[in-house]
């Protein structure tokens, strides 16, 4: 599937000749690359075979042209394209020339965009990495990226990093023809539930380990745990850089003309979920910082406590120093220096006085 046959170089005069809807078009010559995931055509709700992209869109056109109900629609994945691979496919489907540099390039902001009769969407997808051992450098949520395309008889995902494949959404859609007959925004609303799914998944694990590393604070904080902190902080940014931008524009969504009726409570329920998890993130970002509050208070409350036992102990083995001290000094003429009681008496002195400070700094907490 990987070959000339899916991306051609250039096209017969009789496929041109059976293809009235690709008549006199001219595709730029495109090498063959492993960009390609799969594609489609769909027809009528059931996937029907082609050989390459370009039958696939010749069969599904045709149909659409024949049919008294236009239900067919191809559906081509890209992973990490290169430039001369979405050029050919801006050229078949009529894709705007600003959409393919962005898909091309990644590292968009979530978005939709509308350009003609075509919709433009980026989703920003997640993936929580579970690690034996949390170092510094370890990434807890991998981001990605997911620009899809959708037109009256095409849908093209071009997906951007390792995570988050759409096999399993391409599979539930195959197996239900209800489903695939829904048409290119069934397909982006299958997409769309599924990357929010995602997100849920994602924000729920987020909580259960912020709620890990409360206990812990309020149990014995340390310098490794307010590590941990930051980091899930700053891993809480990048859910929320992922999750929040993409909340208006997918709650005006149902409202576009190019969404059809029967379609717009769909995109309503993913609206609605999004929601759900910017809320959740919202909270669990203000959790985080509650939590870092609190640990660092915690943690100068636990420097000031042992300060406060430093300094009782020194205060207590003051006396005894001075007292030491003093009769340390050379002097001829001292009280009790000749008798025979005076050592005893300053002994015991070091012992009241000790003792009375040690019963103070216990009855005030400072040890």
């Amino acid at each position: 599937m990987r070959s000339a046959t899916l991306f051609p170089r250039r096209y017969t005069r009789a496929a041109t000749v059976a293809s009235p809807v690709l008549e006199h078009k001219k595709f730029p010559c495109v090498p063959s690359s492993d960009s390609l995931i799969t594609f489609g055509a769909y027809i009528g709700g059931r996937k029907v075979a082609a050989d390459g992209i370009a039958q696939a869109v010749q069969l599904v056109r045709q149909h659409n042209e024949d049919a008294a109900k236009p239900d067919a629609y191809v559906w081509v994945g890209l992973f990490e394209p290169e430039a001369p691979e979405v050029e050919w496919l801006a050229e078949t489907f009529g894709l705007h020339p600003l959409a393919v540099e962005d898909a091309v390039k990644a590292h968009q902001r979530p978005k939709v965009e509308r350009y003609g009769d075509s919709l433009f969407v980026v989703l920003k997808t997640v993936a929580f990495l579970d690690h034996e051992v949390l170092t510094e450098s370890a990434e807890i949520i991998a981001t990605g990226e997911i620009m899809v395309f959708v037109g009256p008889d095409f849908v093209v995902t071009v997906r951007h990093g390792a995570h988050s494949p759409l096999s399993d959404v391409r599979d539930k859609l195959e197996d239900k023809p209800k489903l695939l007959n829904r048409g290119p925004t069934g397909v982006l609303h299958a997409i769309a539930d599924h990357v929010v799914d995602k997100y849920l998944y994602v924000a729920d694990q987020m909580q259960a380990e912020l709620e890990e590393v409360e206990a812990a604070v309020f149990a014995e904080v340390s310098s490794r745990d307010i590590n941990r902190i930051y980091h899930l902080k700053r891993e809480m940014l990048e859910l929320k850089r992922a999750v929040a931008p993409l909340h208006t524009p997918f709650s005006q969504l149902p409202q576009r003309r190019s969404i059809p009726s029967d379609m717009r409570e769909y995109f309503r329920d993913v609206s609605d979920h999004l929601s759900r998890v910017c809320e959740q993130v919202q909270s669990s970002n203000e959790l985080s910082d509650s939590i870092l509050q609190a640990a660092l208070a915690r943690t100068n409350a636990l420097a000031n406590e042992d300060m406060r036992k430093i300094s009782s102990w020194v205060a207590i083995l003051a006396v005894p120093t001075m007292i030491a001290g003093i009769y340390g000094m050379n002097f001829e003429h001292m009280p009790a220096l000749d008798a025979v009681w005076g050592y005893p008496v300053v002994v015991g002195v070091m012992v009241v006085a000790c003792a009375l400070l040690h019963r103070a700094f216990r009855r005030n907490g400072w040890l």
